[in-house]
């Protein structure tokens, strides 16, 4: 996934990979790579150190196992609003209101783990993609607990008459293209396009 350098000790990222050493043996060896030993630096914590070198899996995958939950969960409602809207069904308008809330929830562990994920994998360095993805994920939450909060102190703004619940449609409209900003630019990460 263009993630590890030529010139590296991967021995930790081979580990948390899905396969083992001998998907190496497909390709020809071009050279041997001495070092010199040298004080390992570490930026982790010890314990965290600790626990990652006994569960090599925490390198990368939480992240990626995690995220999907508030992406779902935050598209879910507008979609859920508009299918209650186009049928009068309250049932849908409840799940709407409770997908909104698994969004918030969920969007706590994603976002810990996508800490966790730049920390390891980056060493935290300052990445224009992370950025963008921080201050979307901002936004996400500002503007879900905005809806959560506005439904939930006056519930009748989703079944008032047109006036009042544009203000509740539009911010659940809002979520899908910021969840998909957080999205893209989190894909780009892991699967960065090719430069012509």
């Amino acid at each position: 996934m263009k993630r590890h350098s030529a010139g590296r000790d991967l021995t930790a990222d081979i580990q948390a990979a899905p396969h083992g050493p001998e998907m190496l043996d497909r390709y020809p060896e071009v050279g041997t790579l001495y070092v010199k030993e040298a004080a390992e630096v570490t930026f982790l914590p010890k314990p965290l150190e600790t626990l990652i070198a006994r569960f090599p899996f925490l390198r990368r995958h939480p992240h990626p196992m995690v995220v999907h939950f508030p992406i779902a969960f935050s598209v879910s409602p507008a979609l859920f609003y508009l299918i209650y809207l186009a049928t009068d069904m309250n049932a849908f308008e409840t799940t709407a209101f409770h997908c909104l809330g698994a969004g918030i929830f969920l969007s706590v562990p994603a976002a810990l783990t996508g800490f966790l994920a730049w920390w390891i994998n980056y060493q935290a360095r300052p990445m224009r993609p992370v950025r963008i993805k921080i201050f979307f994920s901002a936004l996400l939450v500002t503007v879900s607990l905005s809806a959560f909060f506005l439904h939930a102190f006056l519930p009748a703004v989703a079944i008032s008459p047109a006036g009042e619940r544009i203000i509740y449609l539009m911010l659940l409209l809002a979520l899908i293209p910021i969840v998909s900003v957080i999205g893209w630019y989190g894909a780009s990460l892991t699967f960065p396009l090719e430069r012509e």
